[in-house]
């Protein structure tokens, strides 16, 4: 049976995958279950995106969370990494967040926080999802005085704005910053920081009408930030995702700057300062090459793990690493932060260039980019599995990473949070790794692809 919890909470088509009943079935499991870790009446904290079944999901969510006899306060639309700050400031036993990041907007999600601000182990996900498919959710329900009640958690944002404030002031006075919110969850809040530090402000991606989240916006698609920065004369580009837990970026000539590159400029800036623990950056196995190369140029040691933020942040956390994060743009401060912040990255990142004196287009001169496919083959769900085992598709991809040798690699996986799996390549002949990677896509999609 399919785990419901994926790398990153449960996820699913809204009213499809994702059905109010099955909402108000976390919402009865995590309280009961964190109840009985917690020894007591327990607290949530939820938050959500600008989605158009976020209202439907979150009375599906407190009424589960109520029923079960804990308490609820809402923070309305608010950036996830800004649910896990609420949820240990204030000493909630569990933070939610209703969002499914980058996601189109039909989807959506579930992702819970524990009281100190990190997502579930999976020991405790596991035991919320026992409960779930026990499907006993109608016995032992309390009643009068014992039922939960909900209230709106007044200032949330605020406090989440004054808290990155605090901790990571910049001067950005004589900047013009193009800004797109993704038509997400930091469409209010992003401007209001950036203009508040002193820039110029270009917003794109605020205007959210609950289907357009992410839509040729964001940071799932830069080609309208880069066409605004171009236009507008702007220092740099900034790029959130739908909940803002993301961060990419582009230079003032419109050139994309990812997540790998973001990481290694704050590393440089990091380790040149003496802050860098242990000299050390924490990634995924889907980091450029380009990535290594310059760490071993800079004295900066790599740590490896599987793909997935949440894997990242455990290693960061069991080595007492503090800089960590993915390509994608999830990038994990953890001096400041439990989990991947976009706005608290982008101000690291301006802090860095404030620093060296340079502007992003030269910034991003730190490392070379090793030529990079990466495609997404549309399989369902229940196939994913089959797919990676077949021995015809796993013989394809052993003869292509003896061609590629140590100039090169091929990593195939299944998406965590999506219908998909990821087949990227990587190598110093782009031509050469594109038929490759288009090989294996026609093997994948062949034999086990949507629509096939």
């Amino acid at each position: 049976m399919t785990r419901l919890f994926g790398t990153d909470g449960v996820r699913g088509i809204a009213n499809i995958e994702l059905t109010p009943d099955l909402v108000y079935k976390i919402g009865f499991a995590s309280a009961n279950v964190l109840a009985d870790v917690n020894a007591h009446r327990p607290v949530f904290v939820v938050g959500r995106d600008t989605r158009i079944s976020g209202t439907m999901l979150e009375s599906a969510l407190v009424a589960g969370l109520t029923s079960a006899g804990a308490d609820v306060y809402l923070a309305g639309i608010i950036p996830t990494p800004g649910v896990a700050y609420l949820t240990r400031k204030n000493g909630f036993d569990a933070g939610v967040v209703i969002s499914a990041s980058h996601n189109s907007f039909e989807h959506n999600g579930i992702k819970l926080f524990s009281s100190d601000g990190y997502k579930l182990s999976d020991e405790i996900e596991d035991q919320i999802e026992k409960l779930i498919r026990s499907c006993d959710a109608t016995t032992d329900l309390p009643s009068g005085e014992d039922i939960g009640h909900s209230k709106v958690l007044e200032n949330a944002s605020r406090e989440y704005e004054d808290y990155l404030l605090e901790h990571m002031r910049v001067d950005l006075s004589g900047m013009k910053i193009a800004i797109d919110c993704a038509n997400g969850a930091s469409f209010y809040i992003a401007p209001e920081i950036f203009r508040e530090l002193g820039a110029e402000v270009v917003a794109v991606g605020v205007d959210p009408n609950g289907i357009n989240i992410n839509l040729a916006c964001g940071s799932t698609d830069l080609s309208l930030l880069a066409k605004i920065v171009r236009e507008e004369g702007c220092d740099l580009g900034l790029a959130f995702d739908g909940d803002a837990d993301r961060l990419l970026a582009v230079d003032n000539k419109g050139n994309i700057i990812d997540g790998d590159v973001i990481m290694a400029i704050i590393a440089k800036d990091m380790k040149d300062a003496d802050k860098l623990v242990k000299n050390t950056l924490v990634v995924t196995v889907m980091s450029n090459l380009g990535l290594m190369k310059m760490a071993a140029e800079n004295d900066i040691n790599i740590v490896c793990t599987q793909v997935g933020d949440r894997y990242v942040l455990e290693e960061m956390l069991r080595s007492g690493y503090v800089l960590g994060g993915e390509q994608s743009g999830h990038l994990i401060l953890l001096e400041h932060a439990t989990t991947g912040d976009g706005i608290l990255s982008a101000l690291r990142l301006l802090q860095a260039l404030r620093n060296s004196g340079q502007d992003l287009s030269q910034a991003r001169k730190i490392m070379d980019i090793f030529p990079q496919i990466l495609v997404n083959v549309q399989i369902a769900n229940a196939d994913k599995a089959k797919a990676l085992e077949d021995l015809e598709i796993k013989e394809s991809i052993s003869c292509i990473a003896d061609e590629l040798g140590d100039k090169g690699r091929i990593f195939v996986r299944a998406s965590g949070t999506e219908s998909i799996i990821r087949v990227m390549i990587e190598g110093e002949n782009f031509e050469d790794i594109k038929q490759k990677a288009d090989l294996v896509y026609q093997q994948l999609h062949d034999k086990y692809g949507v629509g096939k």
